[in-house]
């Protein structure tokens, strides 16, 4: 006998069949439907010319992921003044040299760079649903969990090495210099606050007061890293980490962001404010995923030519 209140059986196929539908579509379609965004900042001294600042974020790259090294390297076709790198770039302990195959041509470019925490660890498989757990009770990462033990650790010292070989600037909990035709860059990082790696102490103090303009970059915007930059006066912050959101509900957006960063700036730009002082703040939403859930809804994979433009534009 059918249960009173059951549900038909063609309700649970079709709702079955849209749930299959709308996974291969996210799987196969649009994780790797990668778009290019354009963003303009009035941001730079007045008077200054216009900086062309390519962000390539969470690569996540796996053995054999072709179309996303194919794409990767046709950015270089941009020609931007530098590149900044936002970090995890690694979801495969073997994927170092299709990494760098994949950034090579941009390589070219002066370029700065951070690590994010998939750079030094491989991924774990964990239910998604945790992500939402977590956001609830307040703990992103290390912060507020356990210590990771047990973990894969990625070879990200070859990553480091052929980087600055490129002569890409390692910004890890330092300061570094662009030095461009006509222009003077400074830089300040840190590392990954997901793993708690940031040391804003040994880099605080503000922008370079004789440079030309001066940016923070990190990789997880994590609020304790925006309310350092922002108070010490900075005028924009670069980051990544938050895949957008990664799975996001249409006209609605983004559930989570994997950090203590809001979901209404989990991609794109904002602004942020800290110590009277406000600044621009970047996030990528990437072009990757954990090699676990290479899934991608309502966010497709990006990266992001920055026109920085003088304020008095």
């Amino acid at each position: 006998m059918r249960a009173r209140y059951g549900i038909p059986l063609k309700i649970t196929a079709g709702l079955a069949a849209t749930a299959a539908a709308g996974l291969v579509y996210a799987a196969g379609f649009e994780a790797r439907s990668f778009r290019l965004r354009r963003v303009t900042i009035p941001v730079l001294p007045r008077g200054m010319r216009d900086l062309r600042v390519l962000q390539v974020s969470d690569i996540h790259m796996v053995s054999g992921q072709s179309k996303k090294r194919a794409w990767l390297q046709s950015l270089a076709g941009l020609r931007p003044d530098f590149v900044v790198n936002t970090g995890d770039n690694l979801s495969d302990t073997e994927a170092v040299p299709e990494v760098l195959d994949a950034l090579g041509p941009l390589m070219e470019f002066p370029g700065v760079y951070v690590f994010g925490s998939n750079d030094y660890y491989g991924p774990r498989l964990r239910n998604p649903a945790l992500y939402l757990k977590e956001k609830v009770q307040g703990k992103h990462g290390l912060n507020g969990n356990p210590p990771a033990v047990g973990v894969v650790h990625n070879p990200w010292e070859g990553l480091r090495d052929a980087f600055d070989a490129a002569g890409w600037v390692n910004l890890t909990n330092t300061r570094g210099r662009l030095k461009l035709p006509d222009l003077d860059l400074a830089f300040t990082g840190i590392d990954d606050p997901h793993i708690k790696r940031d040391r804003y102490e040994r880099v605080a103090g503000g922008p370079d007061r004789d440079a030309d303009f001066t940016l923070g970059v990190v990789h997880a915007p994590y609020l304790r890293a925006l309310d350092s930059f922002t108070a010490d006066g900075y005028d924009l912050v670069l980051a990544g980490h938050t895949h957008g959101g990664q799975l996001c509900v249409p006209f609605y957006g983004a559930l989570v962001t994997n950090c203590d960063l809001d979901t209404d700036r989990v991609k794109g730009l904002s602004t942020h404010t800290a110590g009277g002082h406000t600044s621009f703040l970047h996030v990528s939403a990437g072009c990757g995923t954990n090699r676990y859930t290479p899934v991608r809804f309502a966010c497709p994979p990006e990266a992001t030519l920055l026109t920085l433009t003088a304020r008095d534009h």
